[in-house]
């Protein structure tokens, strides 16, 4: 699952992996689109500021990794998806995309409960089978950061079910997805700045 063709400071900074060729599609296919993550990984820092900032509602990190992809012309996007059989529709509902682009889906996970892994890896596949999705790509943290959060007494709040690359990566490679190629960072120590 190891990903190519990253830029240097991405490859050196995030741990990434993906399945299904997800990187080889979204930078042959959706050139604008891996430009504008690229672009955004590479110039993000994680500040110790923003780690010690209370909890309650949306992170200054999920915030501003936000605010660079809407920068972009990103849109947070809900589908309105139903299922038609026998001329009897069934509402399917899905969740709403944080980041959404030209088909590429992306979901920012920094500090919530591990089961938002299931919803956002289900939420691809059901996008994807219905043809709204071609790639899904989601931004986490890597698990060397806990050894951070430890070290400003804020281990707690950042615990072992919260969302991290070490519950995604069991989703991801046990087919959570479905089909749908994904592409996974996980934000790594080298990004920490005092």
């Amino acid at each position: 699952m190891a990903v190519k063709g990253l830029p240097k400071l991405v490859r050196e900074n995030y741990e990434a992996h993906e399945c299904k060729h997800a990187s080889a599609i979204l930078r042959n296919d959706f050139r604008s689109e891996w430009q504008d993550m690229m672009e955004v990984l590479s110039a993000f820092r994680l500040q110790k500021a923003d780690i010690l900032a209370p909890g309650g509602g949306k992170s200054p990190i999920s915030g501003m990794i936000d605010a660079a992809f809407t920068d972009r012309g990103w849109i947070e996007k809900a589908f309105q998806t139903s299922i038609v059989v026998d001329e009897e529709e069934i509402e399917n509902p899905t969740h709403k995309i944080d980041c959404y682009k030209n088909r590429v889906a992306l979901e920012i996970e920094w500090n919530n409960k591990d089961p938002f892994f299931d919803r956002d890896l289900n939420n691809f596949r059901i996008l994807f089978e219905l043809r709204a999705i071609s790639v899904g790509v989601i931004i986490t943290r890597s698990d060397e950061l806990q050894e951070i959060f430890d070290s400003l007494g804020k281990g707690k709040s950042y615990g072992a079910s919260t969302t991290h690359m070490g519950k995604l990566l069991p989703r991801v490679e046990g087919g959570g997805g479905g089909g749908c190629p994904i592409l996974v960072f996980g934000i790594t120590s080298g990004l920490y700045e005092e």
